[in-house]
């Protein structure tokens, strides 16, 4: 829901500039079409457009406190607010509307900055204390909705999106070179980087305090982290299962809130399974659910969301994404995206949030319960230790010797391969080995050999594993995925797609509510030999066909590989011609020729690392990025904990 933006002068003397603010909201139009607000007083400018979800004919924003003291723009849903209003009432507050970002004021005059620890929801926003004179900045504890931010000594400005403080016009376009070493290891740039040098992300969980003549600092007030024994959860896995069934019941129920009609993204698999089934308890026949699909049938799950629209009769929209979506779409996402997205799954969930757009306003998705209940094979093979990795060392060189690479969705031979390069790795480096974009030898040749180049793993993902020392392995390691690919490649995706054609979406498994029980449990309800996911899977089991609860995961997997050596191919060589990539000045044209000569060879699926320099390389043309010569230009805010009224 929505698009904030706005400005603080920082010196206090520094008006904001109305020309500039409208243009920031501007950039957002995209996330707030049916409609626009503002604020301007003193130091400080907001920009607001909005998505009109819950109190449709009065919940304009900014909302104000009653005495119009504190000011607030909100991103996102509270699904607590009814029950918050009925608190604040009680102790004698007002309010204009039914809008759930109006109970933001109104908490923050009860309780200060620390009125964030009591929020449900999904939700960016930014309040402005005229009396203490003090903006404020925060963003959900798993980081659903985006927030970043832009920083000199004059002036701080913020949006829901890049593109907004880029429209400013003082906002420069140079690229971060260790967020682009970032980008090449990890298929994301991790917070609080941004590809802009001059841009940072808020991180999930924090505020962002301050005020004319006053230091930016940051605060982190929560931290969504696994347990640790003996404090993780005891039970049968049937008592388990039965807990974990209320609470995403009720977690579906207050995300289905709203004044407009909500529907499902429907995979074939057992986390957007559940959503659905528990969503048509209360919505009846005639849910409305949206599938993607592909014409090459290992990639197609088409079959088995059917199952699940047909079990509960909903009115049931498929798509089926082609080469030439993928064309197109990979030009238009160059050109929408501030920051270029190296995945390939982002073609087919533009185009489901497309179809989607065309008959709700907000749809409910399966995010979070793989990272949460340990739904990736990679957990598997982490808690049976190194034994994989060696074995895959010592075999793919042979199955690379006898089979060429395959276009079929994770061959033998990726998986291999992917496996290989974790051999006498600890159990971090294996667990990132397996989704490194590129090794560190071939990052050095692609960036030049005084570039930067993330260490395997990268830093963030040893920062956040040293803050989980007791708890279970799969666990430390579930809680790095959450804290990294999660919070800054599935979940940009989310908002991404989604607010680019004016659709929210929701993302039931990371509610409070359901993540508290998810944290809690012990490896053995989560794996067992080749099972995952298991407390989940029985949880579901009452409400969906055995193949869906039973079948294997399958993924959500673009046929990058087979496109890439055929009807995108044209479009690679263009874009990643010597000419091009010496004239944008970031990737030596060498490595990437050779990249490119060995996948089409089939010598190795390289569609990963390949689609990634493709977006990379389109996403600079499309918005004239260029490299920066000082990645650390912006002075920084400091730290400071806990939060404090």
């Amino acid at each position: 829901m929505c698009g904030i933006a706005g400005e603080l002068s920082l010196n206090g003397t520094t008006p904001v500039d109305p020309s500039v603010l409208a243009r920031m909201g501007e950039a957002l139009a995209h996330r707030g079409p049916d409609g626009e607000g503002g604020f301007r007083a003193g130091p400080v400018g907001l920009a607001f457009r909005r998505l009109a979800l819950v109190d449709v004919e009065r919940g304009a924003q900014p909302v104000r406190s009653e005495d119009g003291r504190v000011v607030a723009i909100v991103n996102g849903e509270l699904y607590d607010h009814a029950a918050h209003r009925d608190a604040l009432r009680a102790r004698g507050h007002t309010f204009a509307s039914g809008s759930d970002a109006e109970v933001v004021v109104h908490l923050y005059e009860e309780h200060g900055p620390a009125f964030v620890e009591r929020l449900r929801g999904m939700w960016a926003l930014a309040l402005w204390d005229m009396g203490e004179q003090r903006l404020l900045l925060a963003r959900d504890p798993f980081g659903i909705k985006p927030l970043v931010y832009a920083q000199d000594r004059r002036r701080l400005a913020f949006a829901s999106e890049a593109k907004a403080l880029l429209a400013r016009g003082d906002v420069g376009r140079g690229v971060d070179p260790l967020a682009l070493g970032d980008y090449l290891a990890c298929n994301a740039v991790l917070t609080p980087r941004t590809m802009w040098a001059e841009i940072r992300r808020l991180a999930p969980g924090h505020l962002l305090l301050a005020g004319p003549r006053q230091a930016p600092r940051l605060v982190c007030y929560a931290r969504p982290a696994p347990g640790r024994s003996p404090g993780l959860r005891r039970g049968t896995t049937q008592q388990l299962a039965a807990e974990l069934r209320a609470r995403l019941r009720d977690s579906v129920t207050a995300h289905l809130m709203g004044d407009v009609p909500v529907g499902v993204l429907l995979s074939g698999g057992v986390d957007s399974g559940g959503l659905c089934a528990l969503a048509a308890e209360q919505a009846g026949p005639g849910l409305p659910t949206f599938t993607v699909g592909f014409e090459q049938r290992s990639f197609d799950e088409r079959h088995r969301a059917r199952l699940v629209a047909r079990r509960y009769a909903t009115a049931h929209t498929e798509v089926v994404v082609t080469a030439a979506d993928a064309a197109d779409h990979l030009l238009a996402a160059a050109a929408f995206l501030d920051e270029p997205r190296g995945d390939a799954t982002e073609v087919p969930y533009r185009l489901a949030a497309r179809a989607a757009a065309g008959d709700v306003k907000a749809v409910l998705s399966g995010e979070g319960g793989d990272e949460l209940f340990a739904g990736y094979p990679t957990y598997t093979a982490d808690h049976l230790g190194p034994l994989p990795a060696r074995l895959a060392a010592f075999v793919a060189p042979a199955v690379a010797r006898l089979a060429r690479s395959s276009d079929a969705r994770l061959s033998l031979e990726f998986r291999l391969h992917r496996l290989a390069r974790g051999a006498g790795l600890d159990a971090l480096g294996r667990h990132h080995a397996w989704k490194e974009l590129l090794g560190a030898e071939e990052r050095s040749a692609l960036l030049g050999r005084g570039a930067h180049a993330p260490d395997l793993p990268p830093a963030a993902y040893a920062a956040r594993w040293a803050q989980t020392t007791g708890a279970p392995l799969v666990a430390r390691l579930q809680d790095v995925d959450v804290g990294t690919f999660l919070a800054d490649d599935l979940l940009l995706q989310t908002d991404r797609s989604g607010m680019a054609h004016g659709l929210e979406i929701r993302v039931p498994y990371l509610d409070r509510v359901v993540a508290e029980l998810a944290l809690a449990l012990p490896t053995g309800k989560k794996l067992r030999g080749l099972e995952t996911k298991r407390v989940l899977r029985a949880a579901l089991a009452p409400l969906l066909p055995a193949a869906i609860v039973r079948g294997p995961k399958q993924g959500f997997v673009s046929p990058a590989a087979a496109w890439l050596r055929g009807p995108l191919l044209p479009l690679a060589r263009e874009a990643l011609s010597p000419a091009t990539l010496a004239r944008q000045g970031f990737l030596a044209p060498a490595p990437v020729q050779a990249l490119l000569a060995r996948h089409c060879a089939r010598e190795e699926d390289l569609s990963r690392p390949l689609w990634a320099l493709l977006a990379f390389g389109l996403w600079v043309d499309a918005h004239g990025a260029r490299p920066a010569a000082e990645p650390d230009a912006r002075p920084s805010v400091t730290s400071a904990q806990p939060v404090a009224s």
